[in-house]
């Protein structure tokens, strides 16, 4: 399973050699660092765990530093697992760079959305509009939810305002345009989750074809 952690930094666009325009999302991927390996043997399943972008080393925990300073690796800000199909290829210490991928791969990308605060219905759920016309009062809410009766209450699970946005998001199969590998850049066609700097997974797609 390939796969590199990324720093999202914003989309602009390509002229392919035949003249198209592509839109691609600009992504700084690794360099990231092995600071543990498990296995099936020891931990139950096959992964490794990774470190990406620098910290200060003030800013860190003595059981992090710890765990750093054991595999003699520089400390880093996030820490991740990426699960492995047999057993790991690599060693506690080990650099990951970008060029484990190349152009015209297929991916998923992995990140969290962009979060929006506290929004109504329609925003949040698609809802319809009530009329426009004058003297409606139900413009943009969100109508009745409940029986008027039995059971007289709105029940769980039913669609309203509330929170969005901020989540866990995937998006499978796009595809790698160009690889920087001098400046640690993957150019990626189309959208990927999350605000410009985020942090956001690549990995090989699950899909074929």
């Amino acid at each position: 399973m390939k796969a590199i952690l990324g720093k999202k930094i914003g989309m602009t666009q390509l002229f392919l050699e035949d003249g198209r325009v592509v839109p691609v999302t600009v992504v700084e991927a690794g360099p990231m660092f092995v600071t543990q390996v498990k296995t099936e043997e020891t931990d139950g399943y096959n992964a490794i765990q990774v470190g990406f972008i620098d910290k200060k080393e003030k800013k860190m925990t003595q059981p992090l530093k710890g765990h750093f300073d054991k595999v003699n690796v520089g400390y880093k800000k996030y820490l991740r697992e990426i699960r492995q199909d047999g057993a790991p290829a690599y060693n506690a210490g080990d650099e990951i760079k970008v060029d484990i991928f190349a152009a015209e791969d297929r991916i998923d990308v992995i990140g969290t959305s962009k979060g929006k605060g506290t929004q109504g219905p329609i925003k949040r759920w698609n809802y319809g509009r009530g009329p426009e016309t004058h003297g409606s009062k139900s413009h943009r809410v969100g109508g009745a939810r409940s029986a008027g009766t039995y059971p007289g209450k709105v029940l769980k699970g039913r669609k309203g305002s509330g929170k969005m946005g901020h989540e866990r998001v995937t998006v499978q199969n796009l595809t790698i345009v160009r690889v920087d590998a001098d400046k640690n850049l993957i150019l990626i066609k189309g959208a990927i989750p999350g605000p410009k700097g985020g942090l956001v997974t690549i990995k090989e797609t699950v899909k074929n074809g």
